[in-house]
């Protein structure tokens, strides 16, 4: 288990909101693994890509329309995590699924960024199917608060 504290200290230091996505990617590998991590804030039904750990296949400038979704109602709504185990999980979720599938992956973890009862961002691990279980997103779930300032910065920017 991680102890969010450990890393607050980073949103003091220079190079924001790098230097944070750096730390929470490099956490996140040695928390629970992840062969994609994505970094995404909500933009009206969008949801606005920040930070990728593959940007040729998804790159920072990137959009999705999510909000309209079962996905989005549970994620982008209801401010609950979603865990897809498997590559039906993936199809469930994700209109992109063949990409996402395409790149060997099959199992997600997807943590709402919550803020003054609203979920301002997301923040995404996928890896090969079954890679993901319960007790991995509770391994995980203390950090996702760490990004709302990042967020809300990049809605203000927006």
């Amino acid at each position: 288990m991680t102890d969010a504290g450990t890393l607050l200290p980073l949103l003091a230091e220079p190079g924001q909101p790098e230097t944070l996505y750096r730390a929470l990617e490099a956490e996140t590998q040695r928390l629970v693994g992840h062969r994609l991590f994505t970094l995404l804030y909500v933009d009206g039904p969008d949801v606005a890509r920040v930070w990728s750990s593959h940007p040729a296949e998804y790159p920072t400038s990137g959009r999705k329309t999510m909000g309209e979704t079962p996905w989005g109602a549970q994620v982008l709504r209801q401010g609950l995590p979603y865990l897809g185990a498997d590559k039906a999980g993936i199809r469930w979720a994700f209109y992109d699924h063949a990409l996402i599938e395409s790149m060997g992956l099959g199992s997600v973890i997807n943590l709402p960024v919550r803020y003054n009862g609203e979920t301002i961002g997301t923040f995404n691990l996928l890896d090969v199917e079954h890679h993901y279980d319960q007790a991995a997103l509770e391994r995980v779930l203390p950090l996702a608060p760490l990004l709302v300032a990042a967020f809300l910065e990049a809605r203000r920017a927006a």
